[in-house]
């Protein structure tokens, strides 16, 4: 296990690093003069030239380089443009929301998404099988916006239940401590709150979610039907045991591996900033602050940004990794 997980550590390493080196050209391969890109056409010379001072760009680019990358070991990634914030308060105050949407949207996707599936294996060729495919194939294929806004239609306008945006009505606070409203609202005591920050969260988390649960409920199947065909399953049903046991205790843990992997992955991908949910409902997120940052040609800021989600969603797939070795020891030496 160590030896796979060297070999893992290493490998992700690397991807880093090659990570900052394409988060470091961002700013050469930016068309004309970085420091006018940043200060804008209308800046003076001498204010580029200070600016150009302060950041470094006058420097060969190795030495810019290096100073970047100490910078990021130092987890110093510069100071917002727009904002003159720290970029690591920026991500600080903006990353607990997107963790909190991306939570809900993967209970959601994982409980339905498994459960739909092993429904559909389990009646292959049925109208139930049918229906939960027809239902993912849905899932997979209706637009992010136009799912958000037909939620919101249905559940804010029609029916008057759920918010149409945001974390928390103004008139409620809650004590920040995780960042995650609905877990601070429960460490206040505040109930209330804690009520009124999980229906603002109801929404948002179906419409990001109904992607990874249709695409966990299409691999939970196909894995599932390729184990109960095989010979030891068919054995387990000669000798009589339990249809539960056979399916829960044999063919369900070595058909997770793929399922795994690919809740790893679209856990890892939703936090990196769902643009189009959080744009849709208010959701103060790090992708949606990342797509501002670039709007406004806050360089600094995109850079940490984009190098943030690199490693969050190179730590989530190590971490993933190490699980399906965990499920099967067989990957142990193989990998």
């Amino acid at each position: 296990m160590r030896e796979f997980f060297a070999r893992r550590l290493s490998a992700t390493l690397l991807s880093l690093w090659g990570v900052s080196v394409l988060v470091f050209g961002m700013v050469h391969l930016a068309p004309g003069n970085p420091a006018r890109v940043l200060l804008g056409e209308r800046a003076t010379e001498a204010a580029v030239r200070a600016l150009e001072e302060e950041l470094g760009l006058n420097r060969p680019l190795p030495e810019q380089y290096l100073r970047f990358l100490g910078r990021v070991v130092r987890l110093d990634l510069g100071r917002s443009i727009r904002t003159n914030r720290p970029v690591v308060e920026e991500i600080r105050s903006y990353f607990p929301a997107t963790l909190e949407l991306t939570l809900g949207a993967m209970v959601f996707a994982i409980v339905v998404g498994m459960l739909l599936g092993i429904w559909a294996a389990t009646r292959r060729g049925r109208l139930a099988d049918l229906v939960g495919m027809t239902v993912s194939l849905v899932g997979v294929s209706v637009p992010i916006y136009c799912l958000g806004l037909l939620l919101i239609l249905l559940f804010s306008q029609a029916l008057g239940l759920l918010p149409v945006g945001g974390r928390l009505d103004s008139a409620l606070t809650v004590p920040v401590r995780t960042g995650l409203l609905t877990v601070d609202a429960l460490l206040a005591g505040d109930l209330k709150a804690w009520g009124n920050a999980l229906k603002h969260l109801v929404l948002p988390a179906l419409t990001l979610g109904t992607v990874p649960m249709a695409i966990i409920s299409r691999m939970t199947r196909s894995s599932l039907l390729e184990v109960l065909g095989q010979d030891y399953i068919r054995t387990a049903r000669a000798k009589g045991l339990p249809w539960r046991m056979i399916l829960f205790k044999h063919a369900l843990r070595n058909a997770l591996i793929p399922v795994v992997t690919v809740i790893g992955l679209e856990f890892g991908y939703l936090l990196g900033g769902a643009v189009l949910t959080e744009s849709i409902f208010s959701w103060p997120g790090i992708g949606r602050w990342i797509v501002r940052s670039v709007e406004a040609r806050d360089l600094p800021a995109v850079q940490g940004g984009v190098l943030f989600v690199a490693v969050i969603f190179m730590t989530v797939t190590l971490l993933v990794d190490l699980l399906y070795a965990w499920i099967d020891p067989r990957i142990r030496v193989s990998g």
